[in-house]
């Protein structure tokens, strides 16, 4: 029935845009479909949006993994955000966010969401291999796009958020 009503808009649609072509009639702009009218709003706001996120100064490391805007979901769950955004336990964040003194996680090195998934010494289980420095990004959207990889970052961040002592730095 949907479809039918909106056939039958886009019709009527058509007839006066015919109309103003050929006998020289302007026709209004209300008299678009709603549908028309909404798509082209949507449009023009995602249009907006991805350029703003584009020149933004903001949220680059986000933007390093999702350069694209979306009104989709990404389906994420918390632990996948506190990874590829690196707002969460690790005290490289703390220490940027000026709440704690160290960026040092317990085993010596400093404490990045890529430090726990690559060398940390107590989430050896779930490590993954270290990418080259020039090939970070690269390597955080091949892990965001992997199902695998993804439940071991989500392992790790859950390990790390039980057992918060063990990664303070002494």
């Amino acid at each position: 029935m949907q479809a039918i009503l909106a056939m039958t808009e886009q019709t009527n649609w058509q007839k006066t845009q015919r109309n103003a072509t050929q006998h020289g009639q302007t026709y209004s702009l209300t008299k678009l479909p709603k549908l028309h009218i909404k798509e082209l709003l949507r449009k023009n706001m995602l249009e907006e949006w991805q350029t703003s996120w584009k020149n933004d100064d903001t949220g680059r490391k986000i933007f390093n993994t999702m350069p694209s805007v979306s009104l989709l979901s990404t389906n994420w769950i918390r632990e996948d955000v506190i990874f590829f955004f690196q707002h969460g336990p690790f005290p490289a964040y703390l220490k940027r966010v000026h709440l704690s003194d160290s960026d040092y996680c317990s085993c010596g090195g400093i404490s990045t969401a890529l430090h726990y998934a690559t060398e940390c010494v107590y989430t050896v289980f779930w490590h993954m291999r270290k990418p080259a420095p020039n090939f970070e990004q690269e390597w955080l959207k091949r892990v965001a796009n992997n199902l695998v990889s993804r439940q071991k970052i989500r392992r790790i961040i859950k390990f790390i958020s039980e057992n918060r002592d063990i990664f303070r730095p002494p």
